[in-house]
């Protein structure tokens, strides 16, 4: 439709219906109406397009950015941030620090309430823009102003019960510092996000990922940052039981969800997938490893035959290897398949990062270089961006191939490494 109006790119939308465009959720809101005027810039003219469209009608137009206006930036101090401890020579997305609400509903980003305007919360209540994805981290309002390195934060439970109050629900997490908000601190965050159900529909706790970069950053209480311990995991687990019990008999949820990492750092074993309550914060790392084993448990793998010999070498980072070296087993009753598990140490972020969606390119051709055995190289899919073109280190998968010498190819459930053994075997 975009063509047939005209429209190329380059050109801007100012405004649908006589109201101004400011970014995506403004383009979707306005275009749904069946009587449309678009007040559109092109060469430096402005001229007006009517038109009129089904409910369903797609007006065509892509855009180069999400936000028009520039995408809200994060002003907090946190000494647990990620991006304020990442090295140069990066990924350049991963530098900007958002904290944009707009981000939140569109794409499940986490923000801290921290810079809301009036007019953004009349926003928010007019377009419902539900849900949102917020940290919370501890509801000590002394606590967490600490943790935000910012002294004007507001309260967040006045500021969640208003988003409660515009219909809007709210999944939360807390990224667990030990010896800072963990213990009674976290005990009294259950308890007061509990009291805000349905508003707060979830609650993930995650273990703080420290590297090399950040180690030792003097936290509040005098301590220093430290990756947090086997031992302090299964405390923090035994610790969250007591609630996930308690709220799935009296909400009918378990509500606070434990994050993967949280498991394997324990050695513990993970819920069933009914616990995870649809799994609403999966992209969080929380139910992933739950539903890559349901995953190879439905799919009858004695039931595959390959054509031909086929050797595999699946890549995946250090904390998880454990759990994959049995499934791997599994794979290996096949007849004429054999597969290789190589767990990659991550050198980039430090050994503290183990998990399988911070490992870099350039680590991934260190360790295995003159080591690709076999038919073809599975990496982790999670180790790339969103559009699957980068990794964290700036990388293509073509230049990873390339310094290999070997095919390399991504996935992240039981199902791709079947479509891909069987595409393997057949070619």
């Amino acid at each position: 439709m975009a063509c047939s109006l005209g429209l190329e790119p380059g050109d801007s939308l100012i405004s649908i219906n006589g109201l101004p465009i400011r970014d995506l959720i403004d383009y979707r809101f306005r275009s749904a109406e069946p009587s449309l005027l678009l007040e559109v810039e092109q060469e430096g003219k402005r001229r007006q397009l009517r038109l009129t469209k089904g409910p369903d009608d797609d007006l065509g137009i892509g855009f180069e950015a999400v936000a028009f206006d520039g995408v809200r930036r994060c002003h907090n101090r946190c000494f647990f941030c990620f991006v304020d401890g990442l090295p140069q020579g990066l990924r350049p997305s991963l530098y900007l620090k958002d904290d944009d609400y707009r981000l939140s509903f569109l794409f499940g980003n986490y923000l801290t309430l921290t810079n809301l305007s009036e007019d953004d919360w009349k926003r928010l209540g007019e377009q419902r823009l539900s849900p949102l994805y917020v940290s919370v981290h501890t509801t000590d309002p002394d606590l967490r102003r600490q943790m935000l390195g910012n002294p004007l934060a507001s309260g967040i439970l006045e500021q969640l019960r208003r988003l409660g109050e515009q219909g809007i629900k709210v999944h939360a997490q807390v990224v667990l510092c030990p010896g800072v908000n963990d213990g009674h601190y976290l005990d009294e965050t259950i308890s007061h996000l509990a009291t805000l159900y349905p508003t707060i529909s979830s609650i993930a706790v995650v273990p703080v990922g420290v590297t090399r970069y950040n180690m030792g950053r003097w936290v509040p209480g005098g301590r220093r940052l430290k990756p947090m311990s086997g031992e302090e995991a299964k405390a923090v687990l035994a610790q969250l039981r007591p609630w996930q019990r308690d709220c799935r008999r009296r909400l009918g949820v378990s509500l606070v969800y434990a994050a993967d990492e949280l498991y394997l750092l324990a050695g513990e074993p993970f819920p069933s997938a009914r616990a995870y309550d649809g799994f609403p914060q999966y992209h969080n790392g929380v139910g992933m490893v739950r539903s890559l084993v349901d995953g190879w448990r439905r799919i009858r793998w004695q039931g595959v035959t390959l054509p031909r010999r086929l050797r595999l070498t699946l890549v995946c980072g250090t904390l998880i290897a454990p759990m994959l070296r049995g499934l791997v087993e599994e794979l290996n009753r096949l007849d004429d398949l054999m597969t290789d598990l190589v767990p990659v140490s991550n050198h980039l972020f430090g050994e503290t990062v183990t998990v399988s969606g911070l490992l870099a390119g350039g680590d991934v051709i260190e360790q295995l270089r003159g080591n690709c055995h076999g038919d073809v190289l599975v990496l982790p899919r999670a180790m790339l961006d969103s559009g699957g073109e980068r990794t964290l280190d700036d990388l293509t998968p073509t230049q990873i191939e390339q310094e290999l010498g070997c095919e390399i190819t991504f996935a992240d459930s039981a199902g791709e490494v079947l479509r891909l053994i069987r595409r393997c075997a057949a070619s």
